[in-house]
């Protein structure tokens, strides 16, 4: 475990998938993260690579051969190398190996840096493709659960997420970790999504035309909350688990297969392709208040 802190904020980075676990304001001892409870969902902000969402049968194909990857593929469940920068900047990198290569044909270098600025936390994928010849095909994503406590009598009915730039959202449904062509449509008054639990017995809303690029987490009890961050994502996914107190916010380049997809990784929706020796960069922050 690694720890990072400032004068406003202090968090917990677990070298096992990167994987930020703790998100607290030293001012009001509030830990903005979901806990992890098993008994709902035990990760925390889990990176997805080299796929995001599920693939169909779990199977894909890229020149000729046939290779197998769980949902959001393996970089969560993997160790990375540990550098601490500073005492709010650190560097988790995971590299291919023999493992690696088996299930995923390509070279690469994933790295997380995590830095702390005043009441915020950025984190940034680097991508590095280190073949000299071969091209590197890929999706990213984030996946970090908020937390919307119940203490002091609130509700989960009592939070909402507010959008700075949508008037509504369009989403697609998930059928068994698949994207639907099919869509529906949420209209919101003022920006503004109040969450409860029915939203996300279907699984995530997955949107493809979000204009937002900041998505406010906030209650109508209390003055406590996150702006979310981020820029570049094409995609993004809102979810919770089955009656759990808290949120997802998923900023993706990439997504699960369609339900009529061929399974050849090439024709993938938002597949990235990174040429040798080129860099992939994106990043989101969240801010505490």
């Amino acid at each position: 475990m690694i720890f990072l802190e400032n004068e406003q904020i202090c968090t917990s980075i677990a070298s096992k998938g990167a994987e930020l676990q703790s998100l607290k304001s030293k001012k009001n001892n509030v830990n903005y993260l979901w806990n992890g409870n098993p008994e709902y969902w035990g990760k925390f902000s889990p990176v997805l690579f080299p796929i995001v969402g599920g693939l169909k049968n779990n199977t894909y194909y890229f020149e000729g051969k046939e290779y197998q990857l769980p949902r959001h593929g393996f970089a969560r469940d993997k160790d990375f190398q540990v550098k601490q920068l500073s005492a709010t900047e650190a560097l988790l990198t995971l590299s291919d190996d023999e493992e690696s290569l088996k299930v995923y044909p390509f070279r690469f270098v994933l790295q997380l840096r995590y830095q702390l600025s005043d009441r915020a936390i950025s984190c940034t994928y680097e991508v590095l493709n280190p073949d000299n010849e071969k091209s590197m095909l890929f999706s990213i994503g984030g996946h970090p659960a908020f937390a919307t406590s119940t203490e002091g009598g609130l509700k989960y009915t009592d939070y909402f997420l507010q959008f700075n730039k949508d008037t509504e959202l369009v989403y697609h449904k998930v059928k068994q970790d698949l994207i639907d062509s099919e869509t529906a449509v949420i209209e919101l008054k003022e920006g503004k999504l109040p969450l409860n639990h029915a939203l996300f017995y279907d699984d995530a809303l997955v949107l493809k035309t979000l204009k937002s690029d900041c998505i406010t987490l906030h209650n109508h009890k209390n003055k406590n909350g996150i702006h979310f961050r981020f820029k570049n994502f094409p995609f993004f996914g809102i979810w919770a688990a089955k009656n759990a107190d808290f949120v997802c916010l998923e900023p993706w380049c990439g997504l699960a297969d369609g339900t009529a997809h061929n399974q050849h990784i090439e024709h993938k929706e938002g597949i990235v392709t990174l040429g040798p020796n080129e860099t992939f960069v994106r990043k989101w922050e969240v801010e505490c208040f």
